[in-house]
């Protein structure tokens, strides 16, 4: 085995978890690792990863065999052989293989952007992207469930719902989609998701009417606070000819447009107190009348609804019907923020760089170790919206293909630069001096602006003759 080879897989086979969530019992496993092998490279790899998951492994050496029901991951290994990589890909793809994992010898920027953009799931060149590969299997075989009669729910969920669309590794995240899978079968359940904005709230809707019995029909959603409270009735329920000045011609409700599938309520807190009352009878009965009319109409819609702020408070305060809340959280997902989802930041970080860089026709980039350290410690009150919005930032701004910490600009809302470089939670031992402080600050802000003494002093607001005095001192 190749030096190299033995490296990765000792790094691969401390680091990778166990997909055994209940130990201790004989369990039996419906999932598989493919992998078609075009070349001999990494051969000794598969097999350790496939006890390490606890997985079945299937190798063939041609992208047009093996069966892919049943698989948790395709791996196309093509080292040495990049220059058919699309060619082989192609092959996979119209043998049924849809998105692939495709690995590879050279770190080929062009080739993962071209990969993907042709249908891979990613391109990771092995042993440099080993820590990418890890955490792209980690999140699939978290998705594996084991059979077990008490719990086949889960085992549904774990093994046929498509949740690739949701990325990290966080327990807290992946304690909410194990829930969400849970409660997908059952097309009418009525589900209440929490979270600050920008958390990803729609795209666990659309997951769940994708994946569940509704897929075929219709999701409609609606943002409480984008239409104005005096249209909002009219906008859910639908109004009939002259049931108000303007109303010039009957126009159907967002329930009947959805009427058969799902109807999805962003920022529910928002919802006026007189539409409250109408929104629960809807829900206990499954019926609407338009504003104006009298004729009941009869709908079929499962019902998500969203929210970043607290409700309980807002059920204390009198801002929100009680029984609305109940009858909407028979089912309640929260949502966690992305500053306790650890190193999913960085996951996220590269997923978004890697699709930003496709759409804008640019080479895949590169992310320092200043702008990893930067993303790590900042606190992301926009959450994954705002990562995606400094990510797309700082990808125009580079100019080498490399992403600098500099290029990050995370001062956001309400902050200055000084404070997204002070209150990054960085552990600092406490009780400590203010001369110790300011000489960490300044070593830390010497870190995080990649050596440039210049960016440094002015990250902290002080002048470059301070800042040499207390890395001198430091």
């Amino acid at each position: 085995m190749h030096p190299r080879h033995k490296q990765l897989m000792r790094v691969l086979s401390r680091s990778l978890p166990s997909c055994s969530l209940v130990p201790d019992v004989e369990r039996m496993y419906t999932q598989s690792l493919l992998v078609v092998a075009a070349t001999e490279s990494f051969g000794e790899l598969w097999p350790s990863l496939a006890e390490q998951f606890k997985v079945e492994l299937q190798t063939v050496d041609d992208p047009t065999l093996g069966s892919p029901a049943g698989v948790a991951a395709v791996i196309l290994n093509v080292a040495g052989l990049e220059g058919t990589a699309i060619d082989l890909l192609s092959a996979a793809r119209a043998a049924g293989h849809d998105a692939p994992i495709v690995v590879g010898a050279e770190a080929d920027h062009r080739l993962a952007v071209e990969l993907m953009r042709r249908g891979a799931a990613a391109y990771y060149a092995l042993p440099e992207d080993s820590p990418r590969l890890e955490a792209d299997l980690a999140r699939r075989c978290e998705q594996i469930r084991p059979v077990d009669e008490d719990d086949s729910l889960a085992t549904v969920a774990r093994t046929a719902f498509d949740f690739s669309a949701i990325i990290g590794e966080d327990p807290g995240l992946l304690e909410a989609l194990d829930l969400v899978a849970r409660v997908i079968p059952n097309g009418r359940t009525t589900i209440l998701i929490t979270g600050e904005t920008g958390t990803g709230k729609e795209l666990v809707a659309q997951a769940i009417h994708s994946n569940g019995p509704r897929a075929g029909e219709s999701f409609v959603a609606v943002n409480c606070s984008a239409i104005p409270a005096n249209l909002l009735e009219s906008e859910l329920f639908g109004h009939e000819k002259g049931a108000f000045t303007g109303a010039s011609a009957a126009k159907p409700g967002l329930f009947e447009l959805a009427d058969g599938g799902t109807l999805f309520l962003d920022e529910l807190s928002l919802l006026p107190l007189e539409l409250q009352g109408k929104l629960l009878r809807v829900l206990e009965t499954r019926e609407v009348r338009r504003v104006g009319g009298a004729r009941i109409k009869h709908v079929d819609v499962r019902v998500l609804a969203a929210a970043n702020a607290n409700l309980e408070e807002m059920v204390q305060s009198g801002e929100l019907r009680e029984d609305l809340y109940y009858r909407l959280a028979v089912i309640l997902i929260h949502l966690p923020p992305l500053r306790d989802r650890g190193d999913d930041v960085l996951l996220l970080a590269r997923r978004l760089t890697a699709s930003i860089a496709e759409e804008y026709g640019l080479e895949f980039p590169t992310l320092s170790d200043g702008a990893l350290t930067a993303l790590r410690s900042h606190s992301w009150p926009g959450n994954v919206r705002e990562l995606r919005n400094a990510v797309e930032r700082a990808l125009l701004l580079s100019v080498d293909g490399v992403i600098r910490a500099k290029h990050l600009v995370l001062t956001g809302l309400g902050q200055s630069s000084t404070k997204s470089v002070a209150d990054q939670g960085t552990g600092l031992p406490f009780p400590m001096s203010l001369a110790d402080l300011e000489r960490e600050a300044a070593r830390r802000a010497v870190d995080l602006a990649e050596g440039n003494k210049s960016e440094a002093a002015r990250l902290l607001g002080i002048t470059r003759k301070r800042l040499y005095r207390l890395l001198a001192e430091a």
